[in-house]
């Protein structure tokens, strides 16, 4: 089959808002759900602990039992604490906006590379111009889609340096600013506590917690959560999907993504409840039930490529300064 050569555009407006508008007339009592949830830092707390145990444990270990620790247990333990840097950036945990991004910090430790305050930067004007490619970093740029293609070596590939390849989308963002003090902070607090694990544990130590890092968002059945959430991939121009598998105990529900665009400003624990509350919205719309499916499916499947993404030109109602809050969208 041949290869797409371009994005799919649509002259739509992103489906979120309008039905946030038509669940919320239909059951106003859902707002009751939105709000914080201050106990999510204990998980981030026994997550960051977690990980750092599991360096300490490993300081002397063979680079075979950190790489299958890394892969096996690390991995899953960094996507929860991406999870909870992106409860962090929708100031979830506290009505404080500093206060969150200091948890997001701190969820920030243990994955090496400094990205909590990158992460709330570009991840907020996802949910604003969701589509819009100058603006919307989850986009892949027109390159990367034409390098990966729709082979299977190159899926693979960009799977394994998910990371480099999300770095290089930055220069195409020219409207977000890429540093301020915050994001300053974050770096020299990453240095200062890397710093720490390479004294204390040593380099086995600090190759475990990259490896974490790096197997939680690349190539992992974790890493289809990234294909899950905006590719097309039942040949409907279906533009966001959830996913209702087992896995979303151990990721803090961030598999129910149509809900969350939906209501950005309900926490984790509650967005089974918007799904209970209007299923007539959400069972209707295609789903995934498996991310290790999903993940072995865009690898062979050469019907998915980098190419399966809706994008738009028009930014809709919505200026750049109003983005400044990320609960915008919710405030109907």
């Amino acid at each position: 089959m041949a290869a797409k050569t371009d994005f799919i555009y649509s002259t739509e407006s992103e489906p979120h808002r309008t039905r946030t508008k038509k669940i919320l007339k239909q059951f106003p009592d859902l707002r009751n759900l939105i709000g914080k949830n201050p106990y999510t830092i204990f998980a981030i707390i026994g997550l960051v602990l977690f990980q750092v145990t599991g360096a300490w444990l490993l300081r002397e270990q063979s680079w075979w039992l950190i790489f299958g620790a890394a892969y096996l247990l690390g991995a899953f333990a960094d996507h929860a604490l991406f999870v909870m840097i992106h409860e962090c950036t929708h100031q979830l945990l506290f009505k404080n906006r500093n206060a969150n991004r200091w948890a997001s910090m701190l969820s920030n430790l243990p994955q090496i590379l400094p990205s909590a305050i990158s992460f709330e930067k570009y991840h907020i004007k996802h949910h604003s111009f969701q589509g819009v490619h100058e603006l919307d970093a989850d986009l892949p740029n027109k390159w990367e889609a034409k390098l990966i293609n729709n082979y299977f070596l190159g899926k693979m590939l960009w799977l394994l340096f998910f990371p480099i390849f999300q770095i290089f989308r930055l220069s195409r963002l020219r409207e977000i600013h890429p540093v301020d003090g915050w994001i300053i902070t974050n770096f020299l607090l990453q240095a200062v506590f890397t710093t720490a694990i390479w004294y204390f544990f040593g380099f086995h130590a600090i190759g475990f917690l990259f490896l974490s890092f790096w197997f939680s968002v690349g190539l992992h059945p974790l890493g289809a959560r990234w294909i899950q959430e905006h590719y097309l991939t039942h040949k409907v121009e279906q533009e966001t999907y959830s996913y209702y598998g087992s896995w979303n105990t151990v990721a803090f529900n961030v598999g129910f993504h149509n809900e969350h665009h939906d209501f950005p400003s309900i926490p984790w624990n509650k967005l089974p409840k918007i799904k209970k509350t209007a299923p007539e919205y959400y069972d209707t719309l295609y789903y995934h039930t498996s991310w290790t499916k999903l993940f072995f499916q865009f690898l062979f499947d050469s019907e998915i490529s980098l190419f399966n993404r809706i994008l738009r030109k028009e930014r809709g109602k919505v200026s750049l300064s109003d983005t400044s809050k990320p609960d915008m969208e919710i405030k109907i």
